[in-house]
């Protein structure tokens, strides 16, 4: 009954909200951040315990005044998802600007493919249907599989509609590894969000001056098929989203391959580290992210 009605939320969002005015759109979505806020959920508390990482000299008032501004950040996204179908290519084009866009273009026109990595910041879902359709370069992406499948189904129909391939993380006859790996030795793009592991495999990295894990897939792809990886800010400006391409990471040729996958996950690590401390209310962390808040393995039990 609750996917059932889970389900029955988002096509309601899909189907209603995004015919809305937008300033009533922009009131309805800023109302919900902000009685989420206030009842002080278990999402809301975990955002507040994330940015004490980030903001470390931050006392519980700015804690607070963050969240509340996180949390309008984050539905912010959500509406500019349920309302994005109905966007034209001009709109798209018009709603944010990408700095150092020409070492992606360059890497893409000799013919070498290319890993774009980026992490759960401002509308990673408006950014890719901007280098789908405004910057020219479609490509293929791994979405977390959802409950209930319907749900599931629904995010992979929205995101194929704004020109993205869709692989599901898990529960697919598909080789995730080997498609990606594949469009890239074709001179493709893969879109990778990398600041959250999923499997409990990942790389270990230094995150805010304590240990988290994020996903090894961007820097094995990479050396695997010897294309560019590129990490990836977003944030708000205004009306604005902006995004910067940030220099490619590439292998030191020192150590293991191991080894160098690690150091290259790191040193992602410390860009978004820098990015996220500028524009820390548009990272959309609700989760559980370093090793010191993750309930070991069978503690439960």
């Amino acid at each position: 009954m609750r996917e059932r009605l889970v389900d029955a939320a988002y096509a309601a969002g899909w189907a209603g909200l995004r015919h809305l005015p937008e300033p009533v759109a922009r009131g309805l979505f800023d109302t919900i951040a902000d009685v989420a806020w206030r009842r002080q959920g278990k999402g809301v508390r975990q955002l507040e315990a994330n940015l004490s990482r980030v903001h470390p000299d931050a006392d519980g008032i700015r804690l607070r005044e963050l969240s509340r501004a996180g949390m309008r950040s984050y539905m912010r996204y959500w509406r500019e998802s349920f309302r994005l179908p109905t966007w034209s290519r001009e709109r798209i084009a018009g709603a944010i600007t990408v700095k150092n866009l020409e070492q992606l273009d360059g890497v893409l026109a000799s013919g070498r493919g290319a890993v774009l990595a980026l992490p759960h910041m401002a509308n990673w879902d408006l950014a890719g249907a901007w280098i789908a359709s405004a910057g020219g370069h479609p490509f293929t992406t791994v979405a977390e599989r959802l409950k209930p499948e319907s749900l599931f189904d629904r995010f992979v129909a929205f995101r194929e509609s704004l020109g993205m391939e869709v692989l599901a993380l898990t529960g697919s006859q598909v080789s995730v590894v080997g498609t990606l790996a594949r469009r890239l030795r074709e001179g493709g793009l893969v879109c990778l969000v990398g600041d959250r592991d999923l499997s409990e495999a990942g790389i270990q990295v230094d995150f805010f001056g304590e240990p988290t894990r994020m996903p090894a897939g961007p820097a094995a792809l990479a050396q695997r098929t010897g294309a560019a990886l590129f990490p990836v800010s977003l944030w708000y400006d205004g009306a604005m989203l902006r995004a910067e391409v940030h220099p490619e990471v590439v292998p030191s040729g020192e150590g293991t391959r191991q080894e160098q996958a690690a150091a290259m996950t790191q040193a992602m690590a410390d860009v978004w580290a820098g990015a996220i401390r500028e524009h820390s209310v548009d990272w959309h962390m609700l989760q559980k992210l370093w090793l010191a808040d993750l309930t070991p393995r069978g503690a439960e039990a």
